[in-house]
């Protein structure tokens, strides 16, 4: 990035940054939250637009209607009637849940007008109502008290007594509420309600086929909101006559603003950023990296002057997703739907890319064990049992084993890395301890392996000499700075990351649980499976519709746990041990509708 610093007369300002709108490329150091209520309104109305692109969208996919409606109208209109619409929709639907609620509790006690019981209640008559189990209503009750059953249903007596004004009441039972209105009444005003809410829906229908209005307009808020955020984080001078901007740009477009400095004769200085400057971060991958940037964006950006690490990973996560998912099959299902999605979703052809790679490193890692839809292939054919090849023959243990060493040899590369990259920006010994790190994790990984298989030994003099300089750079590199005797300190306190390296070490082994439980499920179904095909008639019919479904399930389950989990070892492991802080911001430059849309 190369940082620019603009002195421009306070009404110079705005006119210049619209220009750099239209130009698209310089990043003018900008507040991200709203600054005033002006650009508080702006956020507010962005995301209200927002809201009601999405809620839009969801009302395409559900619409009954195909035929298009015309719109007229500007897209503040349709904004202002969306909104409505939604709040309209939800409020008819809560009018209708409790009218429901309410006809189900008036429709035992029949019609009434409201002019009926307007009269007894002039005739100095209080009605009471009550529900009893009609075979507890005693006959005599009616004899004794102004009774009179409404109605008999599922076993239960509706009645009503009459309460003379300025007589006793006493009559026995729980008194329930006697509906406000009658059922024939409520069920008119559900009618009409329901109508409402037809109408509703049937107009949101209709907008929704014009959501790109609505897009249109957040891009054109967006970019008022940015022009706005940039004019208003201007450093004032001069008593406000002078403004003060500060914008990076990518080296490779330096030359193309510059040309256009100069044709406007504004007046800039210009000089390569430093992190101190809090430059934005741009990533520059190459096409296959590139696809696993949105991986590492989870987590967050790296610094100006730290190492991007997404070339480093990507490999690494694309194997461990494989050795989560566990099947063969499973990654060929991967990949289809990938070379479909790039065929009929060509806007999400990132993102398809993206699957199949993680696909074809399921496919491969689950050829080791030979799993293909839950089936061992070594148990179809045979003969591939007696061969000394890797693929199809790796049983759980050696499955095991091979999730810690790859989770080694990941730290191992980690810290390498960290070592190369310390070295490079920071000075040769910065870069030691790293590297004495490395040098330690492969002698304890190849002593202990020494132990089960006595011909991995290391020479006694190669041994003790990785032991020694190892632990020498670790004692005398963790913290370069100051007097041997502080940094034999520090050194000694820095061992204790053993037991940090050990715990790594261990959270490899999810990549061989998650992959065996995934393969044991595969199992499972195709054993469910073909025990229904035994069943006349329609067995094989059961047999193909449970392999479909059983199998779908399963592979949800494993590509849930095979997208997390590798995430989790990358995130911790990998990053921690190459010495990852981040904190990065992304470089947003200043950019015009027009440039939004290309986009």
């Amino acid at each position: 990035m190369t940082k620019y610093s603009f002195v421009l007369l306070s009404e110079q300002t705005q006119d210049f940054l619209k220009k750099l709108q239209d130009l698209g490329m310089v990043d003018i150091n900008r507040r991200e939250k709203p600054v005033d209520e002006h650009s508080k309104e702006m956020t507010n109305k962005l995301v209200q637009i927002n809201q009601s692109v999405a809620r839009l969208k969801q009302v395409a996919k559900e619409k009954t209607q195909k035929e298009a409606v015309p719109f007229e109208g500007d897209a503040s209109s349709m904004l202002e009637e969306t909104t409505q619409l939604f709040l309209k929709r939800e409020a008819l639907r809560n009018d209708i849940n409790v009218l429901s609620e309410q006809i189900k509790q008036a429709e035992p006690w029949g019609t009434f007008t409201q002019e009926d019981m307007d009269k007894l209640r002039d005739m100095g008559f209080t009605i009471h109502a009550y529900v009893q189990p009609a075979k507890r209503l005693n006959p005599g009750l009616e004899q004794k008290y102004p009774l009179y059953v409404v109605n008999r249903l599922d076993g239960q007596a509706y009645f009503i007594v009459l309460e003379v004004e300025g007589e006793t009441y006493d009559f026995p039972g729980n008194e329930v509420t006697f509906p406000a209105e009658s059922y024939d009444k409520l069920q008119e005003k559900l009618q009409e309600k329901e109508a409402a809410l037809e109408s509703c829906i049937s107009r949101l229908e209709a907008l929704s086929d014009y959501t790109g209005i609505l897009e249109t307009y957040a891009l054109e808020i967006s970019s008022q909101l940015d022009l706005y955020l940039a004019n208003a984080s201007a450093r004032k001078e001069v008593e406000d006559h002078v403004d003060l901007l500060t914008g990076f740009v990518p080296f490779v477009k330096t030359k193309e603003l510059e040309a256009f400095l100069n044709k406007e004769s504004l007046y800039y200085i210009s000089a390569p950023a430093e992190s101190e400057d809090n430059p934005p971060i741009k990533l520059k991958n190459n096409w296959y990296t590139r696809l696993f940037e949105p991986i590492g964006n989870m987590y967050m950006l790296p610094r100006y002057d730290e190492l991007d690490l997404t070339p480093y990973f990507a490999p690494f996560y694309m194997l461990f997703f494989g050795f989560c998912l566990g099947d063969m099959g499973y990654g060929l299902v991967f990949m289809i739907a990938a070379l479909l999605g790039k065929r009929f979703l060509p806007k999400m052809r990132g993102y398809m890319n993206l699957v199949f790679f993680l696909g074809l490193g399921s496919f491969i890692m689950a050829a080791f064990p030979g799993v293909f839809f839950g089936v061992k292939i070594a148990d179809v054919i045979p003969s591939l049992k007696g061969s000394n090849t890797f693929l199809f023959n790796f049983s759980d243990m050696k499955m095991f084993w091979f999730a810690i060493l790859f989770g080694l040899f990941q730290i191992v590369f980690a810290r390498i890395l960290k070592g190369i990259d310390s070295f490079i920006r920071k000075g040769w010994q910065h870069g030691m301890a790293p590297f004495g790190w490395a040098i330690l994790i492969v002698w304890c990984t190849i002593a202990y392996a020494s132990m089960e298989v006595p011909s991995l030994a290391l020479p006694k003099s190669v041994s003790l000499t990785m032991v020694i300089l190892s632990v020498a750079l670790i004692l005398f590199f963790s913290k370069p700075e100051g007097p041997i005797y502080k940094r034999l300190g520090k050194g000694l306190w820095a061992m204790y990351d053993i037991t940090g390296v050990f715990g790594d070490m261990l959270s490899y082994i999810r990549l061989f649980g998650l992959g065996t439980a995934g393969a044991i499920l595969g199992m499972v179904i195709n054993s469910i499976a073909m025990s229904l095909s035994g069943i006349p008639y329609v067995g094989w019919l059961l047999t193909i519709i449970m392999l479909l479904f059983g199998h779908t399930l399963v592979l949800g389950l494993n590509a849930l746990g095979a997208f997390v989990h590798p995430m989790r070892l990358t995130f911790v492991e990998f990053f921690k041990n190459a010495g990852f802080t981040g904190g990065g911001r992304e470089f947003k430059p200043l950019t015009s509708v027009s440039n939004k849309k290309e986009q």
